[in-house]
């Protein structure tokens, strides 16, 4: 699962790992929470003879998809995730599969272990993150959801797959990384189905991100700021009592 990101890369940095035209500023987001705005890449309508215009586009999106035939968006469950393995087979997501595959840009993610309630441990966030720094772009789903009123509503989330080796020591699924010379492929909707693009929805390479504990401030979307990623210590391992195996039963004071 993939419930929080981060996207503080300047504009400029963002449009051209995505091969947009130039963005709007934007400042450093450290907390991207569900049902904000995010900042996604979709591919362009289809150009005229001798246009110059690049082939895919930003916009903005609602994270948290709500699919076309949702009657009322309140009663029904926020998706910010997809599971890639049946993204083609689900209602809710087969055809924003089929004809609406968007890129998510990203600085890294946040995800939390959840150690064995009998383990006494508390719950530890992590900030994940390209060992090689820069950009990652997710692949995710687009919805464009029209209201009762006429209103529409660009909606979004991001697909998962199971996590690497690397990552599955802290959670067991992981966000889907579009690597740069598979933007293409992906957002072609129009002559790429679901099928051809099957062999992206694998995990990333374990020695692709590196995984740094930080202190629980993400847990707040209130907190915004670059403490976010600070790295903390992680909190020694509760060792289990052994049995003394040393005496003769007697009892001791020493």
């Amino acid at each position: 699962m993939c419930g929080r990101f981060a996207l503080t890369a300047s504009p400029e940095e963002v449009a051209e790992i995505l091969g947009v035209m130039e963005l709007e500023g934007f400042p450093p987001r450290y907390n991207i929470a569900p049902t904000q705005p995010i900042l996604v890449a979709v591919a362009s309508p289809p150009a005229e003879p001798g246009s110059n215009r690049p082939d895919r586009m930003a916009v903005l999106v609602r994270w948290g998809l709500i699919p076309s035939w949702v009657k009322d968006p309140k009663e029904f469950t926020l998706l910010i995730n997809a599971r890639s393995e049946t993204a083609n087979e689900k209602a809710s997501f087969r055809a924003a599969m089929r004809h609406r595959r968007i890129l998510v840009p990203a600085s890294g993610f946040y995800e939390w272990h959840r150690p064995p309630k009998e383990s006494g441990e508390k719950l530890q966030a992590y900030w994940i993150r390209p060992k090689s720094g820069g950009i990652v772009c997710f692949g995710g789903l687009m919805e464009t959801y029209m209201s009762k009123d006429g209103s529409e509503l660009d909606t979004g989330c991001i697909l998962t797959v199971g996590a690497n080796k690397a990552i599955g020591e802290i959670h067991d699924r992981m966000p889907v990384v579009i690597q740069p010379q598979d933007f293409s492929r992906w957002l072609d909707c129009r002559h790429g189905e679901p099928r051809d693009v099957a062999d992206l929805l694998q995990p990333a390479a374990d020695d692709y991100f590196e995984a740094i504990p930080v202190s629980d401030l993400v847990n707040k979307v209130a907190n915004v700021g670059p403490e976010l990623q600070t790295p903390v210590a992680l909190p020694p391992k509760k060792q289990k009592p052994t049995a003394d195996k040393s005496g003769d039963g007697q009892m001791s004071l020493f």
